[in-house]
């Protein structure tokens, strides 16, 4: 009679339950105990080079512009007019003229966020201009990538990193310019397209030409506190991607490439909608390989079908709950995890 096996063995966690990608009612939740109070990823420093630049863009429903004043400094504000919610800029980028000007009634704010003019306004004995600056973001540096934190209750942005920063070790990122920006909208939740992006079990089924580029018996995934690391051997030194992913909560991939590398921030759009907003950086901005291109586009095809579709199923009321690999999706596991610490 053989003895019986008691060699310990690893629990499969019961995934999220189907409402966390469904229920409209939880993104007002995300937005202030998520996004709100963790930092976003907003751009590279090499995007607003020269005093007066600025740029526009969105952090989970929060406008803002970022700006360098005449001091060098970089800064950032709440995309709002402190008059009526007027937005101070039209366009995703551009020059000023040394303010920040409503494009509704036409107030303008210096670049440090004070107000200089309430245009017209009138004579008035109860209103006191300093007291209605723009509202400001905080900013962090890291590695030449700008973070925003809305919020006030955020964690050491250099702490919680720190497991990349150690994983990337000597790597010299100091020349690298933008080189490219590229945008794709996916029909899911913000949630459904991470822990996609937190796996590498669907690799062989989904990502044949990537597959093809790296050994996928040796791809392994790493939880350490809220970053996660992908490493994946290429097969080939000319191989597009140079075998290291990484993650960092709640909503920031870091992916790296033979030459250069793409920053992807995967965007709530309300509820039911994902932007991919990637940022190629390059040796001194220079053209993205068309290799990469291609080789981007493609897996960024393959995961936009399968995570539709597979929201399609959430939404369609058959699907509660499932299991989750314990050898592939601890990654998975730890996030679902940490939003269920928010919304559960």
């Amino acid at each position: 009679m053989d003895s019986m096996d008691t060699t310990a063995k690893p629990s499969s966690p019961v995934t999220a339950p189907a409402r966390w990608y469904t229920d409209p009612t939880l993104w007002p939740v995300e937005r202030r105990d998520v996004f709100a109070r963790n930092w976003q990823f907003l751009t590279h420093e090499s995007a607003v080079p020269h005093p007066r630049e600025w740029r526009a863009d969105t952090l989970a429903g929060y406008p803002v512009v970022i700006v360098r004043g005449d001091d060098g400094v970089l800064r950032a504000f709440h995309n709002v007019c402190r008059h009526r919610a007027g937005p101070l800029t039209r366009e995703e980028a551009g020059t000023c003229d040394g303010y920040l000007t409503c494009q509704y009634h036409g107030w303008r704010y210096t670049l440090d966020g004070r107000l200089r003019a309430a245009r017209d306004f009138g004579a008035t004995a109860d209103f006191d201009p300093r007291e209605y600056g723009l509202y400001p973001i905080r900013l962090q540096t890291w590695r030449g990538l700008v973070f925003a934190g809305i919020g006030d209750d955020l964690p050491d942005l250099s702490v919680q990193i720190a497991p990349l920063d150690a994983r990337l070790n000597e790597a010299d990122w100091s020349n690298l310019k933008v080189g490219l920006r590229r945008a794709h909208l996916l029909d899911c939740n913000w949630k459904t397209y991470v822990e996609n992006y937190l796996e590498g079990y669907h690799v062989p089924s989904m990502h044949p030409s990537l597959d093809a580029e790296i050994v996928a018996e040796q791809y392994k995934v790493t939880v350490e506190g809220r970053v996660v690391l992908h490493d994946a051997p290429p097969k080939s030194p000319d191989a597009v991607y140079d075998g290291l992913w990484g993650w960092v909560w709640p909503n920031i991939g870091i992916n790296v490439y033979s030459r250069g590398l793409m920053i992807e921030r995967m965007s709530p759009v309300g509820a039911d909608q994902t932007q991919l907003d990637y940022l190629y950086l390059t040796p001194d901005g220079e053209p993205v390989p068309e290799a990469t291109i291609a080789m981007s586009d493609q897996v960024t095809a393959e995961d936009k079908w399968i995570v539709e579709k597979v929201q399609e199923n959430l939404n369609a009321g058959v699907y509660d709950t499932g299991r989750l690999s314990p050898k592939h999706e601890t990654a998975v596991t730890a996030f679902q995890r940490w939003v269920g610490s928010v919304i559960a």
